[in-house]
């Protein structure tokens, strides 16, 4: 594994467990579809959420949310469904996508967590 993958890895495991700290609960983590990846799918009350993690060691070019661009937002969309449709008892609960913007020293990131950071229609 790179060095970039661990730290990803790192990060991605820190927010899951910042997330349930705030009382949210594990559903999946590293979904791979065709489409791209989820990062972390995680049920808050009966939402069903869809977690972005971007890590960036400062927000001097916009932070970890600015990343998510519109292409990404796509990516990210196509997934959930695939998701999903794959596990069909998930069909008809509300959904969400959250952005966790994870800055500092990766060993010890700061949080910030974006409830509700896009809608799959935008």
């Amino acid at each position: 594994m790179t060095n970039a993958r661990a730290r990803g890895a790192d990060v991605e495991a820190g927010a899951r467990d910042f997330l349930l700290g705030e009382g949210l609960r594990a559903v999946a983590a590293n979904a791979n579809y065709r489409f791209g990846e989820l990062d972390l799918v995680m049920l808050d009350g009966d939402t069903l959420v869809f977690v972005e993690v971007r890590y960036r060691r400062s927000a001097g070019f916009g932070g970890g949310a600015a990343s998510v661009d519109a292409r990404k937002r796509h990516r990210l969309v196509k997934a959930a469904q695939a998701f999903l449709l794959a596990h069909r008892r998930y069909a008809d609960v509300p959904c969400r996508f959250d952005v966790v913007d994870a800055s500092g020293d990766p060993a010890a990131p700061v949080f910030d967590w974006l409830r509700d950071a896009f809608r799959a229609d935008d």
